[in-house]
């Protein structure tokens, strides 16, 4: 009778974990809500409302706007959940809550008081990319998360703005911050690092939702152990690499400076239970300091979301030679590839080319380049996954290396993209630089940039800073691109209308044509945008809500007024310009139709 009830009760709570745990995935299918960064699991960044179409969006108009005060960069997007609109900013990473049937008052704001010490080990710009939500159960409540400049993750009661936990991720000492966005998935939230410009090594965090509590970390480099490295690793793909490959594959004990942050963005498989990211840019940036292939940096993770452990590990680029950090964006998708439905994964990454994995096993479907101009790399083997390189841009002491394509930058960095999946097409929003590059060398100094390599920044050849491009990610097929004048920082968002939107450096929202890329309408912003739209339904009506803010690292020249080219790691020479179309000024800007 006892073991009986053990069971039922054994029973009863799975369950009740399960219908919770599937509240968010369900909350993130209604239009009247948009409670993830990346719109779903899927970081599908898409709606399938089309209110506003490729008929009426010419007609959109400003509603409402809110500033938040701050005038750094303002990175990621709002939340909406059940009414009410999520709003948070740059350092000092304030939080505010508008009720969406009077958006022009503030139901609380969170502001909280960090150490200021933060900003000056903070890489480019004190960004932040945004906030995190968990509904309620009846072991906690509805609770927004926010990862803090000076390296704390916080929990917040949804409803009253009241701190529910606070706890040390990262400590800025070392250089490590946080500017990334909490991700939720089952009853944990996953926090990433930052600060692999100075040496931090790079790690993923799990907490217990209802109070903090650590579940599990897991490492880019070292042993085996520290980075959740066991049995069947890679047993698909053993050419890949598989065990002891954290501290072989590094001279001496330079894995424990050897960065691989992960301040990017997640994605998710509830059926599989398999939490995807990607790990960054070893440390320093002077390849001659760190020999080897020094794994497991600028790697695609496919690891069990419960215990952390890696199923698969994928590197993009073994010994990266140009700061090609692979934390960007994950997105799934379901596609036939050789007459199989099946389970895909798709990143474009900082290094210029585009990866589609099968995401149960990390098999190489695909991998092609972003753009005709990317030079570094002839081609990517699929047998053995390498890049095959062109050894004319490759980067060494004692030699200044010129017209690399794509720059540091990457062909894409931070933002969010989407995919329509009726289209079987992918929106992405990219940059177009190319750099010279000269290495230096310099001793590790614990909380201080630890880069060695001097950059200059400049447009690519085909004459402009940014693109807009629709592709199929399993065939490589681009569908369209667009030129535009600065990098398209912030990410995209496709809609059942027709249309993607994005926004720009010079402080404009747009809306393309999803089917031919065809400018449709276009809006001037009080500054320039890094962040992504979002768009959700309010009393029957479709709106579409953007940051402005200009900053980040393209904006690091404006932001602190700084002149030299290759300051902000190479960034202002190549946006020497933007300080002529925008200023600074942050906020959050919402349209309807009229």
């Amino acid at each position: 009778m006892g073991t009986t009830l053990l069971v039922s009760s054994a029973i009863f709570a799975v369950s009740q974990q399960a219908s919770a745990n599937k509240r968010l995935e369900d909350l993130s299918e209604q239009n009247t809500n948009w409670v993830m960064q990346t719109k779903d699991y899927d970081a599908s960044h898409y709606s399938n409302m089309y209110q506003i179409n490729i008929q009426n969006v010419h007609k959109l108009k400003p509603v409402w706007s809110f500033s938040t005060g701050v005038l750094n960069g303002h990175e990621g997007g709002p939340l909406v959940v059940d009414g009410i609109m999520y709003v948070h900013s740059p350092f000092p990473n304030n939080i505010f809550a508008l009720d969406l049937n009077e958006p022009d008052k503030i139901l609380w704001e969170y502001k909280p008081k960090q150490n200021p010490a933060a900003r000056a080990v903070a890489c480019c710009d004190v960004v932040n990319r945004g906030l995190a939500y968990a509904p309620g159960t009846k072991d906690y409540p509805p609770t927004i998360f926010q990862d803090q400049l000076d390296g704390h993750v916080v929990a917040i009661h949804a409803k009253t703005g009241k701190m529910l936990w606070k706890i040390e991720n990262s400590d800025i000492s070392m250089g490590s911050t946080l500017t990334s966005a909490p991700f939720v998935a089952k009853d944990l939230v996953i926090v990433g690092s930052a600060g692999a410009e100075l040496g931090v090594r790079g790690y993923a965090t799990a907490y217990n939702i209802k109070d903090g509590s650590q579940v599990w970390r897991v490492y880019a480099t070292g042993p085996d152990k520290d980075i959740g490295i066991g049995k069947g690793f890679n047993e698909d793909n053993p050419h890949y690499g598989q065990y002891g490959l954290g501290t072989k594959t590094w001279e001496d004990d330079a894995w424990k400076i050897g960065g691989g942050t992960n301040w990017g963005w997640y994605a998710y498989d509830s059926d599989l239970e398999m939490l995807y990211y990607g790990s960054g840019n070893p440390a320093p940036w002077n390849e001659t300091m760190r020999p080897g292939d020094n794994k497991w940096t600028m790697t695609i993770w496919g690891r069990d979301v419960n215990t952390g452990k890696a199923k698969f590990g994928y590197q993009k680029t073994p010994h990266d030679e140009w700061d090609y950090a692979g934390v960007n964006y994950m997105g799934l998708s379901e596609q036939m590839v050789d007459g199989k439905m099946t389970k895909l994964l798709t990143h474009p990454d900082r290094n210029g080319l585009v990866y589609t994995l099968n995401r149960e096993n990390g098999d190489l479907v695909n991998a092609f380049k972003i753009d005709d101009t990317v030079n570094w790399v002839k081609k990517v083997d699929l047998k053995t996954g390498l890049p095959i390189r062109d050894p004319e841009y490759s980067t060494h002491m004692d030699h200044e290396a010129k017209g690399i394509c794509p720059s540091a930058m990457g062909y894409h960095n931070q933002g969010i993209e989407s995919y329509d999946p009726v289209k079987k097409t992918f929106f992405m929003g990219t940059n177009h630089i190319c750099m010279d590059w000269e290495p230096f060398m310099l001793p590790y100094r614990a909380g201080q940039f630890f880069v060695g390599a001097t950059l200059n920044m400049y447009p690519g050849p085909k004459g402009t800073l940014g693109q807009v491009k629709a592709m199929d990610s399993v065939t490589g097929e681009f569908k369209w691109e667009i030129a535009e004048k600065f990098a398209v920082w912030g990410g995209t968002m496709a809609t059942a209308g027709d249309l993607v939107f994005y926004g720009t450096l010079d402080g404009y929202i747009k809306a393309l044509n999803s089917k031919n890329g065809e400018e449709l309408w276009k809006f001037k912003l009080p500054s320039g945008v890094i962040g992504h739209p979002i768009t959700y339904k309010h009393n029957g009506k479709q709106y579409i809500s953007i940051y402005y803010g200009v900053g980040g690292w393209p904006g690091v020249g404006l932001v602190f007024d700084l002149q030299d080219p290759t300051a902000g790691l190479g960034a202002v020479g190549a946006f020497k310009e933007l300080a002529h179309y925008t200023q600074m000024g942050g906020g959050v800007m919402t349209f309807a139709l009229d």
